[in-house]
C-alpha cells in the first residue's frame, strides 16, 4: 500500500512538472509572440558609409515574381537606385530552375556592374555566380541562403534578410498562444530552396518543443504551384484532421493565396480555425486577408522596400571595397491587432523608420 502511494504520488508529480513546463513554455511564446507585435517606428540601421559610386548598372534576378516577397524587394531595388543614380533591370526566373539559369544567363551577357540574386539559392546557380565573379561583377543576394551577411563561398558579398531563425519561432510562438498551448499544426514548404526548409523545420522544432502541441503534417509542395495544388490539398487535409487542424504555418504567404474557397466550401469562417499564419514574406494579399479577418491571422513580414534599400547600400559598399553594413533588421509580427499602423494605405509592412533619409544621407544624395 505504501508503495502503491509512492508510485502515485511519483506519477503525480512527474505530471504536475510536465504540465508547468507546458505552461513556461506557452508562456515563453505568447511574450515573445507579443514583444514582436510592436511598432516598428526607430532606426536602427546604419549610420555612416561609402558615398554613392556614380553610374552603376544593376541587375535584379528574381526566383519568380509571383512571389509577393520577391517582388517587394525588388520594387525596393529600384525605388533606391533611382535615388542613388543607378540604372536596374528586372528579369523574371519564372518559379523553374531552367528559367532561372537562363535569367542569370542574361543578366551576365547585360555586363552589370553588380547582380541582385532575389529569392534563390547559391549552390542552385553555382555556375553562374561562378561566371559572374570572373565577370568582375559584385552580387548580393535576398533570401540567397540561411542566414545574413557575406558568403564568400558562394559568392555573395552580403546575404540581405532577417534571421530566418527568428522569423519561424515567431510563427510559430503566435500559433501556440492563440492556441494557448494546444496547437495542431501543418506546416507548409517548398524543398527545391535551402532556406524554405530551414524555416519550415524551425517552426517544427518550435511546435514540438510545446508539451499540447502537435505537428499534423509537414507538406512539402511547390511554391509556384501553390494556385493548382493548394486548393484540393486543403480540402484533402480538412477530411483527414477535422478540428484537430487549428493553425496553418508556412515559409510564404503564397500558400495561403489559395485557401481561402476550399475553407469556405467547408463551412469554415473567415477568422476561425485552421488559422493561418506565415514566416514570410507580408504579401499584399496577405495583409487584405489579415485586415479582413479573411482565412489569415497573421503574417512575420520582411521589410521589403527598405531591404531593397539596403540592398542598394550594401552593393555601393562593395564597390567601394568596404565592408557590409553588418545590418539585421528586426523581427516583426502584423495581425489584425496592429495592421492599422505597421499595414498603411498600400498593405505592405513599411516601418515608419526614415530609412529612405538615412540611406541618402550615407550616400550623399538629395
Amino acid at each position: 500500500m505504501i508503495r502503491y502511494t509512492l508510485l502515485a504520488g511519483a506519477v503525480a508529480l512527474a505530471f504536475g512538472t510536465q504540465a508547468a513546463r507546458a505552461d513556461d513554455y506557452t508562456d515563453m511564446a505568447t511574450k515573445k509572440a507579443t514583444a514582436a507585435t510592436a511598432r516598428a517606428n526607430k532606426w536602427d540601421g546604419p549610420t555612416s558609409g561609402p558615398q554613392a559610386a556614380k553610374g552603376k548598372k544593376i541587375v535584379f534576378v528574381a526566383a519568380d515574381l509571383k512571389n509577393g516577397g520577391i517582388l517587394g524587394a525588388s520594387e525596393g531595388v529600384k525605388e533606391a537606385a533611382k535615388a542613388i543614380g543607378w540604372t536596374v533591370t528586372v528579369i523574371d526566373g519564372q518559379g523553374a530552375v531552367s528559367s532561372r539559369t537562363a535569367a542569370m544567363n542574361q543578366a551576365l551577357t547585360l555586363k552589370p556592374d553588380g547582380i541582385v540574386v532575389g529569392g534563390f539559392d547559391t549552390k542552385e546557380q553555382q555556375v553562374a555566380f561562378d561566371a559572374a565573379a570572373k565577370a568582375g561583377a559584385v552580387v548580393v543576394g535576398w533570401h540567397s541562403g540561411t542566414k545574413p551577411g557575406p558568403e564568400p563561398e558562394a559568392g555573395i558579398y552580403a546575404n540581405v534578410t532577417t534571421m530566418p531563425k527568428d522569423v519561424s519561432e515567431t510563427a510559430a510562438f503566435q500559433a501556440i498562444a492563440e492556441a494557448k498551448g494546444k496547437a495542431g499544426v501543418v506546416i507548409f514548404t517548398d524543398s527545391q530552396y535551402e532556406i524554405a526548409v530551414f524555416k519550415a523545420k524551425a517552426m517544427e522544432a518550435a511546435i514540438k518543443q510545446c508539451g499540447g502541441c502537435t505537428v499534423l503534417e509537414y507538406v512539402d509542395s511547390p511554391i509556384a504551384e501553390s494556385s493548382q495544388r493548394m486548393p484540393q490539398l486543403t480540402t484533402t487535409l480538412l477530411q483527414k484532421y477535422g478540428d484537430k487542424w487549428t493553425h496553418s504555418l508556412a515559409i510564404n504567404d503564397l500558400y495561403f493565396d489559395f485557401m481561402g474557397p476550399s475553407l469556405s466550401a467547408a463551412g469554415k469562417k473567415g477568422d476561425g480555425a485552421p488559422r493561418a499564419i506565415s514566416a514570410g514574406d507580408g504579401s499584399e494579399s496577405a495583409f487584405q486577408r489579415i485586415r479582413a479577418k479573411q482565412y489569415q491571422a497573421g503574417t512575420v513580414p520582411e521589410p521589403l522596400n527598405m531591404q531593397g534599400w539596403q540592398l542598394v547600400d550594401e552593393l555601393n559598399r562593395a564597390f567601394a571595397k568596404a565592408p557590409w553594413s553588418g545590418y539585421v533588421s528586426g523581427i516583426h509580427l502584423v495581425t489584425p491587432d496592429n495592421i492599422a499602423y505597421d499595414g498603411g494605405p498600400k498593405n505592405v509592412f513599411d516601418p515608419d523608420n526614415g530609412y529612405r533619409d538615412q540611406y541618402k544621407k550615407i550616400w550623399g544624395v538629395k
